[in-house]
């Protein structure tokens, strides 16, 4: 797939040439008065010449003698010659029935004749020996690129051959020069999109004087800005997270001291929830802060994800018994991940954590863990399903926002931060796996995880 450009460019680009070359060759062999008129009396020149040395060879010595010399030239030249008398007669040569026509208009009308047909110039003259007597010679002279690449079919395959290849060559040099950087271009831009922001172009690409060069420059300026601009995002999440912390014990203490002089209050009550939920706000954006920024340097270490998800899957039903929900839970045991057990933890369980809060009363969260085998290697994946009211498909990828809250039916239960999911998918894309999330039939919605194993042996 990757290499469809190439071969497209590469492929008009050889086609182009090959197609100028047979329109050269076509406008000589097609158009019969290709050649100009100083070749014409050339080749009249060239034709008395060797005609006169056959007649004089046919007076001295006999016909027998002029085949003998037609003979040579035809090998020498691979051009055929007739030597005709006054009448038409043929005295010697071969292959003359084809000059037979030739022969007859010069004895009718006293003046050579001449054709041209593929590229070969057929010339017919009258010409006078020794004795006195008249003839007609006939002959074939090169004129036309036949000529130059010759009759010799061997001669003709390997030249075409050495032009096809060297043209090929030259063709794929200057596709590969056209389309080498393009596909650098679309590997840094996947590498960006996928979160990597330190990916640039290769300087040796960026030196380049034309438009490409400008581009590539372009596309560096663009990830440099990026790169800026979500660092300095992150880090003012991190700071501000840091700084909300110190009030907020204050508060907690504030409130503390209140509740010792007032006694029971409900207003106080409500107080401690909202400081609880302020509280947990701020350790998930340090969270989030701290996968975005530190992610390279946490431990990682052999889990076992069935026993981390049956630990998960008992506290959240513990918790949601007012709910009335419950979750059943099958899985494959054990299933080996390689990673850090807090961070995994921290995001299944808030998938199973935000499933629980959405499912309709009644019902239950289904939680699967399974493992697979592809060519790729093998993976173990996870998938949460609970019967709430689901989310519109245009927002699926949304949800994986930070802050992100989906409109609508699913929003009527309130208690979220909308920050659970988003580090979910810190998590999982930090232990090089994958998570989606789609709309259950007939209504709900389900979250599948797939994280890779180390190794086949690891799951035994």
């Amino acid at each position: 797939m990757m290499r469809n450009l190439f071969l497209k460019i590469f492929a008009w680009f050889w086609a182009t040439v090959i197609a100028t070359g047979v329109a050269l060759i076509l406008t000589f062999i097609v158009e019969p008065r290709s050649v100009p008129s100083r070749w014409h009396a050339s080749l009249i020149d060239t034709a008395s010449y060797s005609g006169a040395i056959a007649v004089e060879t046919a007076e001295r010595d006999g016909p027998a003698a002029a085949s003998v010399y037609l003979t040579q030239i035809d090998h020498a030249t691979h051009m055929t010659a007739c030597l005709f008398d006054a009448a038409g007669n043929v005295i010697a040569g071969s292959s003359c029935r084809s000059f037979q026509g030739m022969a007859t208009h010069v004895q009718v009308s006293s003046k050579s004749d001449f054709n041209m047909k593929y590229g070969i110039a057929r010339v017919a003259i009258r010409l006078s020996g020794p004795s006195g007597r008249d003839y007609i010679f006939a002959t074939e002279l090169p004129a036309g690129p036949r000529a130059a690449l010759g009759i010799n079919r061997d001669a003709v395959v390997l030249q075409w051959g050495i032009a096809l290849l060297v043209s090929g060559l030259i063709c794929s040099l200057l596709t590969r020069y056209l389309t080498s950087p393009i596909l650098r271009l679309r590997e840094m831009s996947q590498m960006l999109a996928a979160g990597d922001l330190s990916a640039r172009a290769g300087p040796d690409l960026a030196r380049r004087q034309d438009e490409i060069g400008d581009l590539v420059r372009d596309f560096n300026a663009m990830a440099s800005r990026i790169e800026e601009l979500v660092s300095r995002q992150r880090q003012l999440i991190s700071d501000v997270s840091h700084e909300l912390r110190s009030p907020l014990a204050r508060l907690n203490v504030a409130l503390d001291l209140g509740l010792q002089r007032k006694g029971n209050d409900p207003a106080f009550e409500h107080m401690q929830e909202d400081l609880k939920l302020l509280d947990e706000m701020i350790g998930r954006l340090l969270t989030i802060a701290k996968l975005d920024v530190s992610a390279p340097q946490v431990p990682m270490a052999d889990v076992d994800l069935a026993d981390l998800l049956s630990q998960i899957t008992r506290n959240a039903e513990f918790e949601s018994q007012e709910q009335n929900a419950s979750i059943t839970l099958t899985s494959a045991m054990p299933c080996i991940v390689h990673g850090s057990a807090e961070l995994l933890h921290s995001a299944i369980e808030n998938v199973v954590r935000n499933a629980m809060r959405y499912t309709d009363n009644g019902t239950s969260v289904e939680v699967s863990l399974t493992r697979e085998t592809l060519p790729a290697g093998a993976s173990v994946r996870l998938a949460v399903r609970d019967h709430g009211p689901g989310v519109p498909d245009s927002e699926l990828q949304n949800i994986f926002r930070p802050f992100y809250r989906v409109t609508g039916a699913r929003d009527r239960q309130s208690g979220g931060t909308g920050l659970g999911l988003a580090i979910a998918d810190r998590v999982v894309r930090l232990h090089g796996g994958t998570i989606r999330a789609e709309n259950a039939a007939p209504h709900g919605l389900k979250i599948e995880i797939v994280l890779p194993q180390p190794s086949i042996r690891s799951t035994h």
